[in-house]
């Protein structure tokens, strides 16, 4: 259940390239995480919505799995990337910003801004209208076999 205030969060699992992996994204607890990289940008952008008090949230409807570097692979980086983006009202996303970086040097917080640009949703409502809305997303990167 969330509590109006709150942010819709979804996450998802980064894994080595294998024909048999598959992610599906679950309703979590908002991430906590720092201030925005460039905080001179207003967040969320004017016109937004944040779920919560008549606003409901978008429902991921497509999504594209997160892929590890070559060389994110070799130095075994493993982690979380909280992301931050607007869904917009016919349901793709617009803008996205890094909330908590995982890894600036092999280009693993790049590869999920970029998944997360093409994932698709069912858009926020807001008095039985779409509406752009807020969502946070983790991307996980973990190597290994998935259970």
């Amino acid at each position: 259940m969330l509590i109006p205030v709150l942010l819709a969060a979804l996450t998802a699992h980064a894994v080595p390239p294998s024909p048999a992996a598959a992610v599906s994204p679950a309703l979590q607890a908002p991430v906590s995480g720092t201030a925005p990289e460039k905080p001179e940008q207003p967040w969320p952008p004017a016109g937004v919505f944040r779920p919560g008090g008549g606003v409901s949230a978008p429902k991921v409807t497509k999504e594209v799995r997160v892929n590890y570097t070559p060389d994110a692979m070799r130095a075994k980086v493993q982690g979380g990337v909280a992301l931050e983006a607007v869904v917009r009202a016919d349901g793709t996303v617009g803008e996205v910003r890094v909330v908590r970086s995982l890894d600036k040097r092999y280009g693993l917080d790049d590869e999920a801004v970029k998944a997360l640009k093409q994932w698709q949703f069912t858009p926020g409502q807001k008095d039985g209208g779409a509406v752009p809305v807020v969502v946070q997303v983790e991307m996980t990167f973990t190597i290994g076999k998935r259970r």
